[in-house]
C-alpha cells in the first residue's frame, strides 16, 4: 500500500503512518522541521516492513505540496493531518494568525487532494476535532478550519466518486499529544475531559490511527463523505 501522511513526525500523524505501514508498502512522511522525530517515525514504519520516505516541507506552500505529491507515482491513501494555528480569542487574533491556521489545515486538504496521484479506488482521509462543532476557548480559527475540512469532505466525496475514490474525515476528541501544552489551561482541560468522557480516559493517537486504518480498508468500501466522531462518548454529554 502506498501512503502519504502530512504532519507525520509526531503525535496523531506518527501513529497513522505506523498503522498504515504494510510489508512491501511505502509511506511518505510529510513533516515541517523536526528531523529527529521524523527519523524515529521512519524507523517505526520500516520495522513494520514498509519503506519510509521522509519529505520536509511546509503545507502552506503550494510548491512544497507539489514536491510532496510527486514523492510516489501513485497513491492508495492520502491522509492530511498537519495543522498549525493560533490559539487566541477572536478579538486578539491578527489577520496573519487567521491565515496561518486556515492555510495549514483547510487549504492543503483541497490542494493536496488535487495534486496527489490518487489511483482509482484510493482513499482520502482528513483529521478534524470537536472544536469544529462546539466551543473551545481560543479555537475560533482552528475550529473554522476544521469545520471547513468536514464540509469539504462531503464535496470531494461526490466529485471524486467517478474514480471510486472515497473521502472521509475522522473527528477526534481530546487526544493525549504534545499539542495540549499549547493550551493555556491544558491541564484543566485534560482533567475535565477525563471526568466528562463516558469511557473514562483521554484518547490516544493510536485510537484515531486505528479508525483511519478501518476507513481505508476494504471493509469500509461503502463509506464515503462521512465525518466519524471518535471521542470516547465525550460529545454525548
Amino acid at each position: 500500500m502506498k501512503v502519504l501522511v502530512t504532519g507525520a513526525s509526531r503525535g496523531i500523524g506518527r501513529a497513522i503512518a505506523i498503522e498504515l505501514a504494510r510489508p512491501g508498502g511505502e509511506v511518505v512522511l510529510g513533516y515541517l522541521q523536526n528531523e529527529e522525530a521524523v527519523r524515529q517515525t521512519a524507523l517505526a514504519v520500516e520495522q513494520r516492513g514498509a519503506r519510509a520516505i521522509p519529505v520536509q516541507g511546509d503545507v502552506r506552500s503550494e510548491g512544497d505540496l507539489k514536491r510532496l505529491a510527486a514523492s510516489l507515482d501513485s497513491l492508495d491513501v492520502l491522509v492530511h493531518n498537519a495543522a498549525v494555528g493560533a490559539l487566541k480569542p477572536y478579538d486578539a487574533m491578527r489577520t496573519s494568525h487567521w491565515d496561518l491556521t486556515l492555510e495549514s489545515s483547510l487549504r492543503p486538504f483541497w490542494l493536496l487532494t488535487k495534486l496527489a496521484p490518487l489511483r482509482e479506488g484510493a482513499s482520502v482521509i482528513g483529521l478534524s476535532s470537536l472544536g469544529s462543532r462546539s466551543f473551545v476557548p481560543g479555537y475560533a480559527a482552528m475550529g473554522a478550519a476544521k469545520a471547513g475540512m468536514e464540509a469539504l469532505t462531503r464535496q470531494l466525496a461526490v466529485e471524486l466518486s467517478p474514480r471510486r475514490i472515497r473521502v472521509n474525515t475522522v473527528c477526534g476528541g481530546l487526544i493525549e499529544t504534545d499539542a495540549l501544552s499549547y493550551f493555556p489551561d491544558g491541564e484543566a482541560m485534560r482533567a475535565a475531559a477525563i471526568q466528562r468522557t463516558p469511557l473514562g480516559r483521554l484518547g490516544q493517537p493510536e485510537d484515531l490511527a486505528r479508525v483511519v486504518g478501518l476507513l481505508v480498508s476494504p471493509e469500509a468500501g461503502w463509506i464515503t463523505g462521512q465525518v466519524l466522531v471518535v471521542d470516547g462518548g465525550y460529545s454525548l454529554i
